[in-house]
């Protein structure tokens, strides 16, 4: 009978991830139908098989598919960056739009394109490549930062969430002072970029943060081992032979360059990488090996639908994406801070 329920445990989170995928396949599958321009399921299927007209195809092509495969992978690279986070940290509110690590990001983003916009035009597809570098700057130099002033003999969760906090209002004036100085077109590209959306997203944004995200999720969940070992506390993670401080560092850096990327193609986020690791951890359980993985899976679920609902909800208008997960996960981060003594 044990073993039943131990090999029962063991099968549990693959048919979990089963589930979030074949409902990531749904999501995928009705948004495509959906939008400003509605294209019945039939038609979709035709354009795929190459027998639609020109005009489904540029709408599927150029337009949806894009933004939708970047909801994907901004969605789970987000959605990890909090799991780690929360599992260096030991702090179930930690997340990089919380704590301003994507401010940071979103900061240097704008540095970028205000010192560089001149030169963007002659930079051409160069420049969508080199935001990402840029923004992985500005979120190391947010979590440097915030680690530095948390420190006081240790950080503690509700001291990390304080500074965090801080961090990010101090960027987001920054971030204001230069948003001021840009004409008026570009203030409100950054003003609706800066609120988390991907409208306007094609190919190339895809394939600018497809490597960030293919290379450091398989990595981090290569190192899920010590952020189960971390969680034990350092004292019992050095006797059991981890090097505490440089494994912490390492996920750290793979935290802040996930939270980067997806900032510089997607804007700031918030919320989403708190929501999703919880959800995940209630799914399969404390064990990272497969909080990782479904944290990924019900992040991009969470995003796509997010995605879905602000392109809809109020047509011919559109919800930056930011937003609509910052409905939804507000009300959770202050439930989780009451919860928290």
């Amino acid at each position: 009978m044990d073993s039943y329920n131990l090999t029962k445990q063991s099968k549990k989170p693959f048919i979990i991830f089963g589930i979030l995928i074949i409902a990531i396949i749904g999501v995928f599958l009705l948004s495509l139908n959906l939008g400003y321009i509605r294209i019945a399921p039939f038609d979709v299927l035709k354009t795929f098989l190459g027998m639609g007209t020109d005009k489904d195809a540029l709408v599927l092509f150029q337009f949806r598919l894009p933004r939708m495969v970047i909801a994907l992978l901004i969605g789970a690279g987000l959605a990890v960056s909090g799991a780690i986070l929360q599992g260096v940290s030991q702090n179930g509110l930690a997340d990089p739009g919380i704590l301003g690590i994507n401010a940071g990001a979103g900061f240097a983003v704008v540095l970028f394109i205000f010192f560089f916009q001149g030169s963007l035009t002659g930079l051409g597809t160069l420049s969508i490549f080199i935001m990402p570098f840029f923004a992985l700057l500005g979120a190391v130099l947010a979590a440097f930062l915030i680690y530095v002033l948390a420190w006081k003999k240790g950080v503690t969760p509700v001291r990390l969430i304080l500074v965090g906090i801080g961090i990010n209002a101090g960027f987001a004036a920054a971030l204001l002072v230069f948003q001021l100085k840009m004409n008026p077109r570009d203030f409100m590209q950054a003003t609706i970029w800066l609120s988390g959306s991907i409208w306007g997203t094609n190919w190339k944004f895809v394939l600018a943060t497809l490597p960030w995200i293919l290379i450091l999720i398989p990595f981090t969940l290569y190192k899920a081992r010590y952020l189960n070992i971390l969680n034990l506390g350092d004292q019992v993670a050095t006797n059991l032979g981890a090097r505490v401080e440089k494994e912490r560092r390492i996920l750290l850096f793979l935290s802040v360059a996930l939270a980067g990327a997806c900032v510089a193609v997607g804007g700031g986020i918030a919320f989403l990488g708190l929501v999703a690791p919880h959800i995940a951890r209630k799914l399969v359980g404390p064990k990272h090996q497969y909080l990782i993985p479904a944290s990924a899976l019900v992040g991009a679920l969470l995003l796509l639908v997010a995605d879905m609902l602000g392109r809809n909800v109020l047509q011919p208008s559109e919800i930056p994406v930011g937003l609509v997960v910052a409905m939804l996960g507000a009300p959770y981060f202050l439930y989780l801070l009451m919860k928290t003594p």
